[in-house]
């Protein structure tokens, strides 16, 4: 099985792949990021199915690279008798008028292309779909077969998937595959279109249409990439982050997922396997603040729409996270048919984490809709109503513990940072009052606000140990306390929150990365343990830069970026003691901290993101 940081990813804005390092599509949602996997080799590689293309011959190298600020990934094989390349694209549906009727339903299609480079290269295709994560073994019938190429359906229950290639397939054992020469210049293509099994699949033809498709998905991501304002040393890095996050975007109605995949493990071997396949909303603040500081002011636009959305109707009914288009029931299930990345089970799909009370989202969605006001987005006429029901519930539940942040399994407690978080709320409530206009009671917020800092300053630090701890009556560290200066609660600088940093940087830093916390069973209720939380290590970078320790913060960042794969993608959390990455894979607030740190960094800590950390911001 491949290392998890051995794939790229592909993704249009709907669904999303992982293609690994030999050309094997080993995870593909259809046709969205939450759908059933028709190939989940990734969780099991005898039975999730897969898609694959490389030299026949098995002993080759392999060099691959996205095209330049794209999404279209491009794979070199050199073997001893040459070289061949692959082109992998999932087409992109916006961009140009939809008038053109190929252009309907392109996000349910992958593309294929293989060219012979030098030599004469034997190259094998196995294409061996398993729908429904691997649970059924579909009926594939060959509906054509001549000299110009051939197509199949593989058909399953309520789900289809139509090949078209070029070249001649076969059909045995419920695998299509095909044998051929390339020698320079010779090109084969495949490509795949999902649909449900009682319609026709979209009106595509592999001949006609391949190279199209290809190029105006790399011309539209190329196009996207300009938009970006940030040009400093790191632009590359940024740039794929924030492709990434657009990738991730559920275009049709503006959500992010935080990944594209399912059961990656935190703990290789262990139970800490999580389905974020969703819209958490704590992603919201970091996300728009990081899209507008970048330039991308229509897409921040749709992510506030979304969320509005997503959590309209009373406060005592939001969630912590939702569906691509808002959808609350995320039942979470495990599939004991699948032996799960490196025996890592149970693999889940759903997340019960969708029932929890986190006091901290009420702040991310206050926070978030407060960015957006001040970076000029045009308000919605029932956000502030919304608003204000956010605030006054804040007002009569931040004494509730909670499970916090990290959503333990544990119970819930008087987690410091989701107290934190509940002043955010009410903090950003008044200034919505004071500068922009709004109407609320004003000063019944602010005496709310001024108690929940007084409690959180006498029962959240301890004056022996000199930091904030993870909760009230609890000695241990939490890395979400980074958090504090960057949401404005306190200033870096404070002995307070500097002695908190420090602390951090001596408990909870492991070979030089942040883990959240000390993981035992005790902690949140799970056995096992975990890797770094990238996230964090980032957070540690911008409070570096606040408290002006801009050396160490830089250095810290670099080591960061070295954790990258080889065409830029992080994933949740780093293994040290592997040397690997784990969880699941691209996580998009990893490339966000990214992508925040970059300009912070660059502009000395002047960044939207980090300006929330001073007190002139509000």
């Amino acid at each position: 099985m491949a290392l998890i940081e051995d794939y790229a990813f592909l993704g249009d804005t709907h669904s999303s792949a992982l293609v690994s390092r030999d050309g094997s599509i080993d995870w593909l949602c259809l046709p969205r990021f939450d759908s059933s996997a028709c190939f989940a080799a990734i969780l099991d590689e005898q039975r999730g199915g897969h898609w694959r293309i490389a030299p026949a011959s098995g002993d080759f190298t392999s060099e691959r690279a996205y095209r330049f600020e794209s999404m279209v990934l491009e794979t070199t094989f050199t073997t001893t008798e040459g070289s061949i390349k692959l082109t992998d694209c999932l087409p992109i549906e916006q961009g140009e008028s939809t008038t053109d009727p190929r252009l309907a339903h392109t996000h349910d299609v992958v593309v294929r292309i293989v060219e012979g480079l030098a030599g004469t290269v034997p190259v094998t295709m196995d294409f061996a779909p398993r729908f429904d994560y691997g649970g059924i073994t579909p009926w594939i019938r060959l509906h054509g077969r001549d000299s110009n190429g051939a197509e199949v359906e593989a058909v399953g229950g309520p789900d289809a998937l139509d090949l078209q290639a070029t070249v001649p397939l076969e059909v045995a054992g419920g695998v299509v595959s095909s044998a051929f020469e390339l020698r320079p210049g010779e090109r084969v293509m495949f490509m795949a279109r999902s649909h449900p099994s009682h319609l026709d699949p979209p009106d595509l033809d592999v001949h006609a249409d391949c190279d199209w498709l290809v190029d105006r998905t790399d011309r539209f991501w190329h196009e996207w990439a300009a938009r970006c304002t940030y040009d400093g040393k790191w632009r590359p890095e940024v740039i794929r982050s924030l492709l990434v996050l657009k990738a991730l975007t559920y275009s049709p109605t503006g959500g992010i997922v935080a990944a594209p995949t399912t059961s990656l493990p935190e703990d290789i071997g262990g139970v800490r396997n999580w389905d974020y396949r969703y819209c958490w909303l704590r992603d919201a603040t970091f996300t728009l603040e990081v899209l507008l500081d970048h330039g991308f002011t229509s897409e921040a636009s749709e992510w506030r729409d979304w969320l509005l959305r997503a959590v309209a109707g009373d406060p005592e009914e939001l969630q912590i996270m939702y569906g691509v288009r808002g959808e609350r029931r995320l039942t979470e299930v495990e599939l004991p048919w699948l032996r799960g990345y490196e025996n890592s089970v149970p693999v889940r799909i759903g997340n019960a984490a969708v029932e929890q009370f986190q006091l901290d989202v009420y702040g991310e969605i206050m926070d978030a809709l407060h960015s957006a006001a001040r970076a000029g987005n045009a308000p919605v006429p029932e956000s502030w109503e919304l608003q204000r029901e956010i605030v006054e519930f804040v007002c009569d539940h931040w004494n509730d513990p909670d499970e916090g942040i990290w959503e333990v399994r544990s119970g819930r407690r008087h987690f410091v940072h989701s107290k934190v978080m509940a002043w955010v709320a009410v903090d950003r409530g008044i200034s919505m009052i004071e500068n922009f206009e709004r109407t609320g009671p004003v000063d019944y917020w602010k005496a709310v606000r001024s108690e929940i800092r007084e409690e959180i300053f006498e029962r959240g630090f301890d004056r022996k140990l000199g930091y904030f701890t993870r909760a009230y009556d609890d000695s241990s560290l939490d890395a979400s306390l980074l958090i504090m200066p960057l949401v404005g609660f306190i200033e870096a600088t404070d002995p307070r929150m500097v002695g908190t940093i420090d602390a951090i940087r001596r408990d909870l830093v492991v070979d030089g990365f942040v883990h959240r916390y000390l993981a035992t069973e005790g902690a949140d209720g799970l056995p096992g343990d975990e890797g770094s939380f990238l996230m964090c290590s980032f957070w540690l970078v911008d409070c570096l830069e606040l408290t002006g320790r801009h050396e160490e913060a830089e250095e810290l960042f670099v080591r960061l970026l070295s954790l990258s794969n080889d065409v830029g993608l992080l994933a949740e959390q780093y293994d040290a003691k592997r040397e690997r990455l784990v969880g699941n894979f691209p996580q998009a607030f990893s490339h966000v901290a990214l992508a925040t740190s970059a300009l912070a960094l660059e502009r000395s800590g002047e960044s939207p993101a980090l300006r929330r950390g001073r007190s002139d911001y509000l």
